[in-house]
């Protein structure tokens, strides 16, 4: 009784906490979280340097077809399916989907199955490549099960709470619910990953649990999105970005958008530039941080 009491507290808090909390923007997918494009010239040296640190690695990474690839990763699915209730049939649909069977150059080079994006907290290292914008930024992982991690993490936000109150074999609710809540703009998602799922019988992997553990791994969960809430997630440079803190003006930016995007007032933008006015134009380079 006091585990349900428990949840509805936590539902409630993140309820009330939603509306001061700003919406990461999606476009595609979750890997869509804006990251600040760099020159070509520091995307090229910082690639060629992880190529160079990551040469044995990748010199040696298999090359998988569909089936291999989920015989590859279905016990880590399962795994964080355990921990925090995705269950592992979406999580490996996700994973073939996002990585083409794990043979994308973000999962050869920098272990990033996802496309999961930089961000301010990320003190990784970074890969860039075309995305929404040229050479934006994406996480470096360690190894694959890192980036397994990460993707279980990314989803404890608030706009996803009420998927964690599913029971984790239900595939069908979260594919429809990943679309309701914004992770892919794409109005087919639903049914691509309900249509990979029955192809390769990933359901076989998610397994049913009992209401008592359902309510304690949702109380557990739906407390780690409650303590995330407020802590938006700023679509600026991360530390590991090999660039000058520089950002270059883009048609629809304004002064404000700018500042507000780095987390910073306008005066101190102003001041960082030494700008008498609010004047910017497409192509003019800001500095962003000292």
């Amino acid at each position: 009784m006091m585990a349900k009491t428990n949840k509805h507290f936590i539902a409630w808090g993140i309820a009330m906490l939603a509306f001061g909390v700003l919406l990461l923007s999606s476009c595609s997918s979750h890997k869509k979280i804006v990251s600040s494009s760099v020159s070509g010239r520091d995307a090229k040296r910082n690639n060629e340097a992880l190529q160079k640190q990551r040469k044995e690695a990748i010199s040696s990474y298999p090359t998988y077809t569909s089936l291999q690839y989920i015989d590859r990763f279905k016990i880590i699915a399962i795994q964080e399916m355990n921990l925090y209730g995705v269950p592992a049939s979406i999580t490996l649909a996700q994973g073939l989907f996002e990585s083409s069977s794990g043979n994308s150059d973000l999962a050869r080079i920098a272990n990033n199955h996802f496309g999961i994006k930089c961000t301010s907290d990320w003190k990784g290292k970074s890969y860039y490549k075309d995305d929404d914008q040229v050479n934006d930024c994406f996480r470096v992982y360690d190894n694959p099960e890192d980036s397994f991690r990460d993707h279980s993490n990314f989803l404890k936000r608030k706009n996803y709470a009420k998927l964690f109150e599913l029971d984790k074999n239900d595939y069908i609710g979260w594919a429809n619910g990943l679309k309701a809540a914004g992770y892919a703009t794409n109005p087919k998602y639903p049914q691509l990953l309900i249509g990979v799922i029955q192809k390769y019988n990933l359901d076989q992997y998610d397994k049913p649990e009992g209401g008592v553990a359902k309510i304690k791994r949702e109380d557990r969960v739906l407390q780690q999105i409650n303590n995330n809430i407020g802590k938006a997630i700023k679509d600026s440079l991360v530390q590991a970005t090999p660039v000058d803190k520089t950002y270059t003006i883009k048609q629809g930016d304004t002064l404000y958008s700018v500042a507000k995007r780095f987390g910073l007032t306008v005066d101190a933008l102003k001041a960082l530039n030494n700008m008498a006015d609010n004047n910017i134009k497409i192509g003019q380079k800001l500095v962003i941080a000292k």
